[in-house]
């Protein structure tokens, strides 16, 4: 199936008026001045991605019907094929050191795959290789084996345990005085 994309570079239809073009495409987009600046800034700017064939149709006529000339163009999708998944592992007395490094060494011989670039902003990404990982299996670590960390020598023979109950060095209330003299009231009845 192909795919399509809709761009725009700020060409209008012939004979229509630049300022009611960019009033009907801020409506059809439903943007704000500064947004439509940017559509009529002269660069090739991409609508709208990975469209069958009906809509981007669909879209280059909207536009043309709003007075903007829609680029409409193929996508160049490359199939990529898939490395094949690796021998699985037969010998269960294998070390998981050696588990583990399997999938990385499927990984670095596989092949690089390529990328044909959509258009020139694209064209500057074509030499970048990039690897084609493979999937390690179930269970596998994936974490680099790291040393068990050491517990901290502490020295703790200067401290004790108290006995139960005893005080821990709470705060002492402070005494309260004596009780008021009260005994020069009377009730009366």
């Amino acid at each position: 199936m192909s795919l399509y994309e809709i761009a725009f570079a700020g060409q209008v239809v012939p004979g229509a008026a630049l300022e009611q073009v960019k009033e009907n495409l801020a409506r059809l987009f439903q943007a704000d001045a500064q947004r439509i600046a940017l559509l009529f800034s002269g660069r090739r700017i991409v609508i709208k991605s990975n469209l069958d064939a009906a809509g981007a149709e669909k879209y280059r006529a909207t536009m043309e019907r709003a007075g903007a000339l829609a680029i409409v163009q193929a996508l160049d999708v490359e199939e990529v094929e898939m490395a094949p998944p690796p021998a699985p592992v037969t010998a269960p007395a294998q070390a998981p050191a050696a588990v583990a490094a399997a999938p990385v060494a499927a990984a670095r011989s596989s092949a690089s795959v390529r990328v044909i670039p959509r258009d020139e902003y694209m064209a500057a990404f074509s030499d970048v290789e990039a690897p084609d990982f493979g999937i390690a299996p179930v269970g596998a670590d994936l974490q680099d084996a790291k040393p068990e960390a050491q517990a901290p020598q502490v020295d703790l023979s200067q401290f004790s345990l108290a006995p139960t109950g005893s005080d821990m060095g709470q705060a002492k209330a402070a005494p309260s005085g004596p009780p008021p003299d009260t005994s020069h009231l009377k009730l009366q009845e």
